[in-house]
């Protein structure tokens, strides 16, 4: 399989259920990415809970876990420029998402909180992005607002579609 020219990076602050995260987890090791857990979270990573949602893939997902957002984005060196936000409140709609960027961070907030405001400030509001749904759901479930993105980022990225 050759090796993606793009490198992304998933990362959930503040993740509560064990099971969008084992998902979204396999969803990385599926699309070559890292993924990122800010703490605290909401389960415990030994969980066999989260085991199974990741089937048994678990082991091979990328998998740093942060203190806090400020020790992640100095140890990954974030650039701002490579952040995409995903926020309901978003400014833009996700398919506007940068496509180009070979280093792309796809920051999302917890399940039932978000992304904290004090980290959205961080950033630029042009850098936020929102999936469009109906008016008849308050949201997508995380994991597959996650999905979507994640592939959409890759979308048109060269070697994408040739991994077997």
């Amino acid at each position: 399989m050759p090796k993606p020219s793009l490198e992304r990076h998933v990362v959930l602050v503040f993740p509560e259920i064990h099971w969008n995260t084992g998902n979204i987890g396999r969803s990385c090791l599926g699309a070559g990415a890292c993924l990122h857990l800010i703490k605290p979270l909401g389960f415990s990573l030994q969980s066999r809970m989260i085991k199974r949602a990741g089937l048994d893939y678990w082991n091979r997902v990328n998998l740093s876990v942060w203190e806090d957002f400020e020790a992640f984005a100095e140890k990954t060196a974030l650039d701002p420029s490579e952040a995409a936000i995903f926020t309901k409140t978003g400014r833009q709609p996700i398919w506007q998402i940068p496509k180009t960027t070979s280093r792309q961070f796809l920051i999302f907030g917890s399940e039932t909180n978000g992304l904290p405001e004090a980290i959205q400030t961080k950033f630029d509001s042009a850098q936020t992005y929102y999936i469009p749904i109906r008016e008849d759901i308050r949201s997508l479930n995380l994991s597959t607002a996650v999905g979507i993105a994640l592939y959409e980022s890759l979308r048109e990225g060269p070697d994408f579609h040739h991994w077997s």
